[in-house]
């Protein structure tokens, strides 16, 4: 059974000031989703799930979603601030979706397969779409064993501001042992980076730190451990306007539960994204670096 791809599409993308899901940076108007789509069907995943949400469906079937007619079957499942287990209703005043381990069960209907969850607006490159395909397909018909792509921090950032990241530590044996959503990431005038904790005190982080960039691989069972661990979120949190819910602390409480494990594994890829609008051009010229060095066509899909 061929693994199946979910696609946070959700976010409006505040600190860019658009739908940068929908935004081309290559050649022919692809985005970012376009190359990672490709490099997902090159890499033997079956099935493409995109999460978004009911306001811009309309745009996102017609721009997106009809490009990959004929090349691997979709399907769309909606995040939304009342979708909620019996029981709970969220504060009539919260705006702010709950985040990205909400996210991904909004695929748990859908999906009875090995997946990958993936950001829609990061790119992640041929090699770690084929590291994850691999990694998945070895992972059919097995619980509790999960995986990640891990990056760089000091090639993930942003030169126009700051980033949020997932700080992880890894074992000898190459295991995820916790995974840690730092904010204020950016490299200071000195060259150094660091991040800021809440009370405003800055931390020193390696260029090599491993980071993730919401790039795991998990096995169904992920959806029940999630629907239960959302439950006991909504106890605590259903009235809070901006406390979200993660796949950082989800798999965290896993790992230190010892329910699960994670493996970590390197790429060969390079990653970049569009944090910012003035992150675009870098990410339109390296895209161009990658089609005229033979790595994508020049067009993704045949257009009909």
């Amino acid at each position: 059974m061929k693994p199946t791809l979910l696609v946070l599409a959700a976010g409006m993308g505040s600190r860019y000031g658009g739908l940068k899901q929908l935004d081309g940076i290559g050649p022919n108007g692809e985005t970012i989703m376009d190359y990672s789509i490709f490099d997902a069907i090159r890499a033997g995943f079956g099935k493409v799930v995109f999460v978004i949400r009911h306001d811009f469906e309309k745009d996102f079937r017609e721009k997106i979603l009809s490009k990959y007619e004929n090349h691997i079957p979709v399907e769309v499942v909606f995040q939304a601030i009342d979708k909620l287990p019996a029981g709970f209703k969220p504060n009539p005043e919260r705006t702010k979706p709950w985040g990205t381990n909400h996210a991904v069960l909004m695929g748990c209907e859908v999906i009875n397969e090995p997946f990958a969850v993936i950001n829609a607006d990061d790119f992640y490159g041929q090699d770690s779409f084929a590291v994850l395909a691999k990694a998945l397909q070895e992972m059919a018909e097995k619980e509790n064993e999960y995986c990640m792509v891990g990056f760089h921090v000091g090639n993930t950032l942003s030169e126009s501001g700051e980033v949020s990241r997932g700080v992880c530590n890894i074992s000898d044996s190459g295991f995820l042992t916790t995974v840690t959503e730092r904010h204020h990431i950016m490299r200071r005038d000195n060259g150094v980076i660091s991040y800021l904790d809440e009370d405003g005190s800055a931390y020193q982080l390696a260029d090599d730190t491993l980071v993730s960039m919401n790039m795991w691989g998990f096995t169904p069972d992920y959806f029940d451990y999630s629907k239960k661990e959302l439950t006991e979120f909504l106890t605590a949190h259903s009235n809070d306007l901006k406390t979200e819910f993660y796949i950082p602390s989800m798999v965290n409480k896993l790992i230190t539960e010892n329910i699960a494990s994670v493996k970590v594994y390197g790429t060969t890829s390079s990653w970049f994204g569009v944090t910012y609008a003035a992150d675009k051009p870098s990410v339109m010229a390296n895209v161009a670096r990658l089609v005229s060095n033979g790595i994508y066509p020049n067009r993704l899909f045949d257009f009909k």
